[in-house]
């Protein structure tokens, strides 16, 4: 299938979907091993390809085990072993983990950038892992990203756990998902006279200073770093007034503060 274009694939999927619906009856009890091969026989290399995606695309991840194979029976041998009905392992979990290569492998920025824009395209375990990082720094949720690609609400939680796992069972250290929270007083001056300048957004500031943005808005607010310079962004409905400046001194890198008087 890798070689046909996106609307051949989606025609192919939507051919197989009448013959996923037949197969998927005949396996639950209308039909026999004979019925069943007599389906596939008739279809070529990219049409079973197609088959099989289409059957994945009709099964639900966060199924139980119970209700997903208990209808199957035991032979009168007992040979099959069928999960509990109160089984409530999703399938989801014997899906296996995602395999990383070293960090050495290549990673498209491009196939990252678009996957943390929510732009189709397919992206390796590395881009993904790389998205999500950058994604959640810059204050998405992991239900955004869900959301964004078509994806069963859980998928990239449970992407990144699997990942995590990966990497701890490598010895490896996992990317650190949340910025630190910690501006310099230099920082805190210069990120609010580049917001009083204008042109510029918490979030903005928050991926030039590797912060997250409530962090940002707190420096901004003077709800932190009240002292160290700068001016202070006012409320919704106020302005900025002289008295919720102050002065800097660069030398130092300590902020004073100067007497009304001696602002004006």
């Amino acid at each position: 299938m890798s070689t046909l274009t996106a609307e051949q694939r989606g025609d192919l999927a939507e051919e197989m979907l009448p013959v996923a619906a037949h197969l998927a009856v005949l396996v639950h009890g209308e039909g026999g091993p004979e019925d069943i091969q007599d389906v596939l026989a008739g279809l070529g290399d990219a049409q079973r390809n197609a088959l099989i995606v289409v059957l994945a695309g009709l099964v639900d991840p966060e199924q139980p085990m119970g209700k997903a194979l208990g209808w199957l029976e035991g032979d009168e041998h007992g040979a099959l072993m069928v999960p509990r009905w109160d089984d409530r392992t999703p399938l989801r979990d014997l899906a296996p983990d995602p395999v990383l290569e070293d960090e050495a492998a290549y990673v498209d920025p491009v196939a990252v950038r678009n996957y943390l824009e929510g732009r189709p395209g397919s992206v390796s375990p590395e881009e993904r892992l790389q998205a999500v990082v950058q994604g959640v720094r810059r204050g998405m949720t992991y239900p955004d990203f869900d959301r964004m690609h078509g994806l069963t609400v859980g998928s990239t939680s449970t992407f990144i756990s699997r990942t995590r796992r990966a990497f701890a069972a490598r010895g490896d250290v996992f990317p650190t998902m949340f910025p630190p929270t910690a501006l310099s007083v230099e920082q805190v001056v210069a990120m609010r006279k580049r917001y009083a300048a204008g042109g510029v957004t918490d979030l903005e500031l928050a991926m030039t200073y590797g912060v997250n943005q409530q962090t940002v808005a707190k420096a901004l607010a003077g709800v932190t770093h009240r002292d160290a310079g700068g001016p202070i962004r006012a409320k919704r409905g106020s302005k900025p007034t002289k008295t919720s400046r102050v002065e800097f001194n660069g030398h130092t890198g300590f902020g004073m503060a100067v007497p009304i008087a001696q602002a004006s």
